[in-house]
């Protein structure tokens, strides 16, 4: 990572009881826009969810505040650095779940896996007898995963339960159920879905500490078990280990990372389409994103964001 760069990254969560969470999002979304930080904060009755980017000065002042709660007074965040700012808004928003599995009562508040930090995965991984869980999109999984490691190919991560409901690696041998581990990019995913596991009765479920972020971190690529990128959500759309900006490229339309060749696609448009999203635009759609990216290349020129690349912006 390199800290001489102008601009701090902040991503972090917590599974905490926050009832009052609406309470909290004027004065924290307030404090942001004063800080000038921009970025993403998800309240829920379960926790906090957010990846804000900002001057270093401003986003310790964020991280401040947000630990002089009590609730949040052990908060842990992970850290990157980059030349440009990776988001064009701050947001901060209310909703059901800090993370959306559909499933409500299932919440690691009530209990989740084994954390295992980064310096003991490969061990648990090589265990012949561990099944090993990428829990996050098919398009995440394409730029990267661990080796051994089964992809669901879900869409989005409501998908998962029903996934999981329907593979016989899970079903009990011999009366009882089998090691599981689970990982995703930041840890938040699989904390709930390890959750979900411990619901479905299975004892020895594992998940990744500080997600594959934190094992990229920390671990040297001659000893890592990590093949490929991992995707995350800005603008630096992959990071590899070291944490070090990958060489992924973003639809500027459905806003996912370029499958391999798509520029050489017929179907590949830069800032209206890819192979991946061709098929499920309209030519008026199509014709709405030309003007859009016509419009954003000339705020560009003028030294300003235009709104359409705040619109499409993914979530975090």
């Amino acid at each position: 990572m390199n800290r001489n760069l102008p601009f701090m990254t902040v991503a972090f969560y917590k599974f905490v009881d926050l009832p009052d969470h609406a309470d909290r999002r004027e004065k924290l979304l307030a404090l942001c826009e004063y800080h000038n930080i921009k970025g993403l904060i998800i309240l829920a009755k379960e926790g906090i969810n957010s990846t804000i980017a900002g001057a270093q000065e401003s986003i310790l002042a964020i991280l401040s505040y947000l630990k002089s709660m009590p609730e949040l007074s052990d908060l842990q965040y992970k850290v990157s650095w980059s030349e440009k700012q990776p988001f064009y808004r701050m947001k901060v928003r209310l909703k059901k779940e800090i993370v959306t599995i559909g499933l409500p009562g299932v919440s690691p508040i009530h209990g989740a896996g084994t954390y295992v930090p980064p310096e003991k995965w490969n061990a648990l991984i090589s265990d012949p007898e561990v099944i090993l869980i990428d829990t996050r999109n098919d398009y995440e999984v394409e730029l990267g995963t661990f080796q051994g490691a089964i992809d669901p190919k879900v869409k989005k991560f409501s998908d998962l339960p029903k996934w999981l409901d329907e593979q016989n690696a899970l079903n009990p041998v011999g009366g009882k159920k089998p090691k599981v581990a689970m990982f995703c990019t930041g840890g938040i995913r699989c904390e709930k879905s390890t959750a979900l596991m411990k619901a479905k009765g299975f004892e020895e479920v594992y998940h990744l500490e500080g997600g594959i972020l934190k094992y990229l971190e920390k671990i040297p690529q001659p000893e890592s078990l990590w093949q490929g990128e991992c995707f995350v959500f800005d603008e630096r759309v992959s990071v590899g280990h070291g944490l070090s900006a990958g060489e992924h490229e973003l639809c500027r339309c459905c806003r996912d990372p370029l499958p391999v060749g798509a520029k050489a696609s017929p179907q590949f448009e830069f800032g209206v389409s890819c192979p991946r999203c061709f098929d499920r635009t309209s030519e008026d759609q199509k014709a709405r994103a030309r003007e859009r990216h016509k419009q954003t290349q000339l705020a560009r020129a003028r030294g300003e964001v235009h709104f359409g690349m705040k619109k499409f912006q993914k979530q975090v």
